[in-house]
C-alpha cells in the first residue's frame, strides 16, 4: 500500500521576525507549564527554540537571520528512535510524525544526546500552574509528569481531531484545513507552511522544492521533514552548521 501522507513544513526565514508567537503558542496548546524561579536555559522546556545568526558583517552590510527549531521530524532512521530502550518514540506509519510517549519514557535521556538538532527537553519538575490558570489547560492533551523527556509532535492530537470530524461526515480524508499545528496558526508572518508533503497539490509540496529551501544538517541522512527557505546564500549555509557549535559562526540563541 502506498502512504497517502508525509506531513512536513516549510519555514520561510526571510518572512520570519522572531517574534516568539510559535513558542507561546507552542506551549500554551501543549499544555506546557511555567518554569518555577530556579528555571534556566538548560532546564526549561521549550518544544520550539529560536535562534538568531548574523553574516558576521559591520554595519551596513549586516544582516541577521532567525533560526524556529523543533524536532526535525526526521524521516530515515531517526536518531532518538534507535537509541531508545523503551520504545517511547513512536513514527506513525501513515504519516512519518515522529511522537512521544510519556508513559513509556523513563528518562535516560539517551534520546537527547542522539538527536543532531538538539530539540528535545528534560522535564525537571512536576507541572504547576498559577492559580486559575488549570481551568484555560487544553483537554486534548495530558499534562506530562518530571522526568520524561518531551518534543515537538506536530500537535498530533489535532490530527486525530480532524480524522475524527472526517469519518463523522463519512469522509475518506481529511480537510487539510482541518489540521494545522498551533504554531503554523500563530505566525503573524505567515513564515510557516504545514502540510502533506506527497500532496502535489499543496503549497508545502511546492515549497519544499523550491530551489531556495534547505534542510538542516541533511548530509547526516536523517531526511528531516522541517524544511527553511531563504532567498539569501548566507543563510542557506548555515543549514550546514550543527548549531551546537553554532556560536563560533555569529548564531545565538
Amino acid at each position: 500500500m502506498t502512504r497517502k501522507e508525509k506531513y512536513g513544513m516549510v519555514i520561510d526565514l526571510d518572512r520570519c521576525t522572531g517574534c516568539g508567537a510559535c513558542t507561546i503558542a507552542c506551549a500554551v496548546e501543549n499544555n506546557v507549564p511555567p518554569g518555577p524561579p530556579t528555571v534556566t536555559d538548560r532546564t526549561g522546556i521549550t518544544p520550539i527554540r529560536i535562534y538568531k545568526a548574523d553574516n558576521g558583517k559591520d554595519f551596513p552590510g549586516g544582516e541577521s537571520v532567525f533560526f524556529p527549531i523543533s524536532c526535525q521530524q526526521c524521516g530515515h532512521h531517526p536518531p532518538c528512535v534507535s537509541v531508545c530502550p523503551q520504545n517511547a518514540v513512536d513514527v506513525d506509519p501513515a504519516t512519518g510524525i515522529v511522537g512521544q510517549i510519556p508513559v513509556r519514557c523513563l528518562g535516560c535521556r539517551y534520546c537527547m544526546t542522539a538527536c543532531p538538532y538538539h530539540a528535545r527537553y528534560f522535564n525537571w519538575w512536576d507541572p504547576t500552574w498559577p492559580k486559575g490558570m488549570e481551568e484555560a489547560l487544553n483537554p486534548d492533551v495530558s499534562p506530562r509528569m518530571r522526568g520524561v523527556v518531551e518534543k515537538c509532535n506536530f500537535c498530533f492530537h489535532r490530527l486525530q481531531a480532524a480524522r475524527s470530524k472526517a469519518a463523522f461526515e463519512g469522509k475518506e480524508e481529511i480537510d487539510p484545513d482541518d489540521y494545522i499545528p498551533a504554531c503554523v496558526e500563530a505566525c503573524p508572518a505567515k513564515a510557516m507552511t504545514f502540510g502533506n508533503l506527497l500532496d502535489e497539490r499543496s503549497e508545502v509540496y511546492k515549497l519544499a522544492r523550491d530551489k531556495n529551501s534547505f534542510r538542516l544538517l541533511e548530509n547526516l541522512g536523517t531526511g528531516p521533514k522541517v524544511y527553511y527557505r531563504s532567498e539569501r546564500e548566507w543563510v542557506r549555509k548555515l543549514g550546514e552548521i550543527d548549531m551546537a557549535g553554532a556560536r563560533n559562526v555569529g548564531v545565538t540563541e
